[in-house]
């Protein structure tokens, strides 16, 4: 049977060099998993694959898309099947990688569907949304639906805004809906986690941001300065240098920021992740994992 090998794990963990090495074994070609890494000019920002990794293992939802393009979990979910119909044909096994929690989800369980905010609802939430800011729809969300609110990114405002308006409008928590029927695929999955201890994480966040700066990513934030309204910049990293071109915080502070929610982000991938039973947890330099990496029949 055809396998879906998925490797995932928190920010800094390890994967991408990892997963070169299990691709390069299974002679697979690497399939994305990370929501920001899709733009094409959010190269250090993002921890995006280099050009010698790049040239080592063919990979596929890196730096495929503009800023200014919209891109949801679901396309991802139909783009993705599609493809995998296609590798399969060349491939027994086929590596897919990452951290974006909802576009994992999004292949091996399948996207709910959700019903559709009203224009109504829609137009009276933004305008409330103008008026008192997002503190007002997290106090709604930690109320309404406190699964959720441990999930999402607080600084996300659109996520935070969508999963209010699907509360009002249904009665029921936005985490209802997201919990329906797995969808069956027609390949097997084999879930790899990769985990550390949480000072060992921590230490490798901290040194990965500092040599990130140290690789121009202000240079880079500089240029994608004048898109800082699109949703693609809405994220951490890029938010904090923001703030200070905009002169609010001198730069260590905004270094220091990032390493900081970087730290935050990383714990709410694990606690989501943790819910999965049929993840297989490895550190990064245990070889055993290999021993998963081979298609069953």
């Amino acid at each position: 049977m055809n396998t879906l090998l998925v490797l995932l794990g928190p920010t800094g963990v390890g994967k991408t060099a990892l997963s070169i090495e299990i691709a390069q074994r299974l002679d697979s070609p690497i399939i994305s998993a990370d929501s920001r890494q899709l733009y094409k000019d959010m190269v250090i920002g993002t921890a995006a694959p280099d050009a010698v990794q790049l040239a080592q293992v063919r990979h596929y939802f890196v730096g495929t898309l503009a800023l200014t393009d919209y891109y949801s979990a679901s396309q991802y979910e139909e783009e993705v099947l599609a493809l995998l119909h296609d590798l399969f044909q060349k491939h027994h096994t086929v590596l897919l990688t990452g951290g974006s929690m909802m576009y994992i989800d999004a292949v091996c369980k399948g996207i709910d569907e959700m019903p559709t905010v009203t224009p109504e609802i829609r137009n009276a939430v933004w305008e409330q949304y103008k008026k008192e800011g997002l503190q007002t729809f997290l106090n709604e969300l930690k109320e309404k639906d406190p699964v959720h609110y441990d999930e999402v990114d607080h600084s996300n405002y659109k996520r935070v805004i969508h999963a209010v308006e699907m509360c009002r409008m249904t009665g029921q928590p936005y985490s209802s809906f997201r919990t329906r029927q797995i969808k069956q695929r027609p390949f097997q999955i084999i879930k790899i986690g990769l985990t550390r201890p949480r000072e060992e994480l921590y230490a490798r966040i901290n040194r990965r941001v500092d040599q990130m700066m140290e690789s121009g990513w202000l240079d880079e934030t500089r240029k994608l300065y004048p898109f800082r309204q699109f949703n693609a910049l809405n994220t951490v990293g890029y938010k904090e240098l923001f703030l200070y071109l905009d002169g609010v915080w001198p730069l260590d502070t905004a270094v220091e920021k990032i390493k900081r929610n970087t730290r935050i982000y990383a714990r709410k991938q694990m606690t989501w992740f943790k819910r999965d039973k049929d993840i297989q947890w490895f550190h990064p330099d245990d070889k055993e994992i290999f021993t998963y990496s081979e298609p069953q029949e």
